[in-house]
């Protein structure tokens, strides 16, 4: 971020900073506990829900505008479906079948997903960097959602000798596509392109005030669902329950996405985005802590490489490139060869010098 700001304020701003990725990576963690005793769908609307309408409501004391039009409403319905319904849906339905730390490092590859649309719709450039890091993500992302012995065989070249017919049939398909791993990507996938319609959104309505809406319009489905296809939602709820589901609504969505959007209206935006790798981290470190998750060494190796991958695409534009690096040890060449003042030796006869 580029921040200027006194030596005394500095490290309360950074503390300050981090806290959008710390609430997201422990609400996870809050949001697991309670899975067990209610339904995804359920939890998913009660934590979405009424933080859009603490942020609505903050986006009127604020003075923004409120949406105005069709186009503007439309595209916040659209918005709504992708990037709360479905995501929330999916998150929800997940992180029933997976850990919070897992399921954190998951829905945090997205910004692979949106590399990609970016480079489609927009024309975005990805460069060196950010092609290095979606190759390492599909890595580390098939380490944590593939079965650990597909990946080991890869080393050993046992997967050679495999009857394919037999693996890649519909059993293992539909295994691993009910599996908490996959419905965790499609989450991130309905994440990466709420990401990029947010572009458009904020062409007809305010940011803030179309968060707002859209979380709330976006959370109303979900219980709906949950009516429809869920039953006994808050009958074994606890008070230490309702504690967690208020945590993850006011400070894991609507504190954390108010702060991230202040900093991203101050500051620079990619700068505050490469610290998207921290929710991960967050999630894992509390998950160990209060849950007692632990990863196998196949999956704790796929989350190394996702975040190793996160960090190139988040900082493809500041890292430098071999072609940089080579034109300023050039420059630096140049600039040596350059300062070099030519020495002519001079020999003065102390005689004539006299006379």
């Amino acid at each position: 971020m580029q921040f200027s700001l006194p030596d005394s304020q500095r490290f309360p701003n950074r503390l300050t900073l981090i806290a959008p990725f710390f609430l997201w990576g422990t609400a996870m963690v809050a949001m697991k506990g309670v899975l067990a005793h209610t339904t995804p769908l359920f939890m998913g609307g009660l934590r979405i829900a009424p933080a859009g309408l603490l942020v609505i409501v903050t986006a009127a004391l604020l003075g923004r505008a409120q949406p105005k039009g069709w186009r503007a409403w439309l595209w916040i319905l659209l918005f709504a479906l992708v990037d709360v319904t479905l995501f929330q849906g999916f998150l929800a339905l997940g992180l029933s079948h997976t850990s919070a730390g897992l399921g954190s490092v998951m829905i945090d590859s997205q910004p692979l997903v949106v590399a990609v649309l970016a480079l489609i719709l927009y024309g975005e450039r990805i460069g060196l960097w950010g092609w290095l890091g979606l190759g390492i993500g599909i890595g580390g992302i098939s380490c944590i959602g593939l079965p650990d012995e597909w990946i080991l065989q890869l080393g050993t070249g046992e997967w050679l000798q495999q009857d394919w017919q037999q693996i890649l049939n519909w059993q293992y398909f539909s295994q691993i596509s009910q599996s908490g791993e996959f419905l965790m990507l499609l989450a991130a996938l309905s994440m990466a392109v709420g990401t990029v319609m947010i572009r458009q959104v904020c062409r007809y309505a305010d940011p803030i005030s179309a968060t707002g809406w859209h979380m709330l319009i976006g959370g109303l489905p979900l219980f709906l669902g949950s009516e429809l296809w869920e039953s006994e939602q808050w009958m074994h709820l606890t008070h230490g329950d309702w504690l967690s589901i208020g945590y993850a609504a006011i400070f894991g969505s609507a504190i954390a996405y108010g702060l991230f959007f202040y900093f991203a209206s101050r500051g620079n935006l990619t700068s505050l985005s490469s610290l998207t790798f921290l929710t991960p981290v967050f999630a894992l470190i509390f998950g160990n802590l209060f849950l007692s998750e632990v990863l196998s060494q196949v999956q704790t190796f796929g989350v190394c490489l996702t975040l190793l991958s996160i960090y190139f695409v988040n900082q493809r534009e500041q890292l430098p490139t071999p072609g940089d690096l080579l034109s300023s040890l050039e420059m630096r060449a140049l600039g040596n060869k350059k300062s070099k003042v030519a020495e002519i030796p001079v020999q003065v006869d102390s005689k004539t010098s006299a006379k």
